[in-house]
């Protein structure tokens, strides 16, 4: 049996990377995960088998199937738009879980005080790692569930961006406290002492909570993606350092998968925002009302257009690029987006769609939004590969987008986006720009683009609008 629970090992594994693979392409993701998911079963099943002589079967199958019922329906159900807070409260559970083993890890051994037949530094040590960095990731990936749902009162949380200062200090605080109670649980763990009280382990979870609340509390939205990603590498980390407390090969592998992967992912993203991961982590940008006097602040005028004229512009057009963003999702305009197009193409328009890295609320929110409308796969462009293409474009239309595509970060020194990789919107012979209000983004401040002399405003639910420029297109 031994050696069948390491060959499901293996096997478990080479999926686990063949998935994680297929990923970094929109035409093999859903494969990808569907691999990935079929090597997490066949782990499953390898624990299941190497845990054969335990009498707690009732609590195993009890736990198998309350995580079905609680993780299936919520995935099936959950709007694409309301994806990122569902890998949030589901990144959240993972840690939450990894605390608790490590709290079960230290009640079991006594304070670690009766490990038989197992080396203690590695269970010590992994299981306090585990419990600081699983309460934290559960903690605050609870928070950022929140901020997106839009759970939290907004002026509160402007005030938690406004003192992220004082959250700097006491997260210091709490991180020196958590330090010194897991050396002291950790110092203490010897059977020639007294059993640790269980306390400890307890109050150690409640500071690293703290933290975990303290951490993200601050961090504004514009940011948010960025947070998801990283409390993601924290959870896969804390999972690899639990498994080597418990000695289970799988938990290692794909604790270090997820955590390897997570930064990457984070620190592409902070990449792409020109931004550093501690500039993130320790920053308060994204929190104020920057944008709130748009007009003013830039000093010009905007012009509004019709879904008549905007129909006109793209029909006679050779190239029109559409760029989606976040509004595009809120409206579900995919589908109506991909009929627009298909009008164009129909009469000769070439139409291409431009993907910016943080566009939406999560790395690739955009591309699984527009694939579900059936778009093809070869007409979604990266920002590196589509941004020569604007000034050789007759119209840009915006749907949704706005800090991807705000000429200051190019353009003005001054700005908090300063130095942040953009779509180079402003460079089309014509813009048009598909928003509800003249309202600012996650960044919070003004978007030049929006007064520019080549910029036209459609204001409205962008579903709506984009579906009357359709029927125009029918017309002419």
């Amino acid at each position: 049996m031994g050696y069948l629970v390491s060959i499901l090992y293996i096997v478990a594994f080479a999926m686990f990377i063949y998935g994680l693979s297929g990923l970094t392409g929109p035409k093999t993701a859903v494969r990808g995960n569907y691999i990935a998911a079929v090597g997490m079963l066949i782990a499953v099943v390898a624990v299941l088998i190497d845990v054969r002589d335990t009498d707690n079967w009732g609590l195993i199958v009890g736990g198998l199937l309350v995580g079905v019922v609680l993780g299936v329906p919520p995935a099936l159900r959950t709007k694409m738009t309301a994806m990122p807070q569902l890998v949030a409260l589901f990144n959240g559970v993972g840690g939450g879980t990894v605390a608790l083993i490590a709290w079960a890890e230290f009640l079991d051994s006594d304070g670690f005080t009766t490990l038989a037949d197992v080396p203690t530094a590695p269970v010590v040590v992994g299981s306090l790692f585990a419990a600081i960095v699983g309460s934290v990731s559960f903690w605050g990936s609870l928070v950022a569930f929140s901020k997106l749902q839009e759970l939290l009162n907004k002026n509160l949380e402007k005030k938690f961006v406004a003192g992220a200062k004082a959250f700097q200090l006491a997260n210091i605080v709490l991180a020196i406290v958590s330090i010194a109670i897991a050396v002291y649980i950790g110092v203490n763990a010897d059977p020639a002492n007294n059993p640790t009280s269980a306390l400890w382990i307890a109050v150690l979870l409640v500071v690293a909570g703290l933290m975990g609340l303290f951490v993200v509390l601050p961090i504004g939205g514009a940011d948010m993606p960025v947070v998801i990603s990283l409390l993601n590498a924290l959870t896969g980390l804390s999972a690899a350092a639990a498994g080597l407390a418990l000695n289970n090969q799988a938990m290692i592998v794909a604790g270090m998968i997820v955590g390897a992967s997570g930064t990457i992912l984070t620190n592409l993203m902070a990449k792409a925002m020109n931004r550093s991961i501690p500039a993130i982590v320790f920053g308060s940008f994204g929190g104020d009302d920057a944008g709130a006097g748009a007009a003013s602040a830039t000093g010009g005028t905007v012009k509004a257009t019709s879904a008549s004229d905007a129909a006109i512009q793209m029909a006679y057009a050779n190239q029109v690029i559409v760029v989606p963003g976040y509004g595009l999702a809120v409206a579900q305009a995919q589908h109506a987006v991909k009929e627009m197009a298909s009008m164009l193409e129909e009469r000769g328009v070439e139409v291409k769609y431009a993907i910016h890295p943080v566009a939406g609320r999560m790395p690739g929110h955009m591309n699984v939004l527009l694939a579900e409308a059936d778009v093809e796969y070869d007409a979604m462009k990266e920002m590196d590969d589509i941004n020569g293409e604007f000034s050789r474009t007759d119209v840009a239309i915006v749907i949704g987008a706005n800090d991807v595509t705000n000429p200051a970060a190019r353009n003005d020194p001054s700005s908090p986006i300063h130095g942040m990789p953009i779509l180079n919107v402003d460079q089309a012979r014509s813009v048009i720009v598909l928003k509800r209000s003249m309202s600012s983004g996650y960044a919070g401040i003004d978007n030049p683009l929006f007064f520019a002399d080549t910029t036209s405003m459609l204001f409205g639910d962008a579903k709506k609008m984009v579906s009357e420029v359709t029927e125009e297109l029918k017309a002419l």
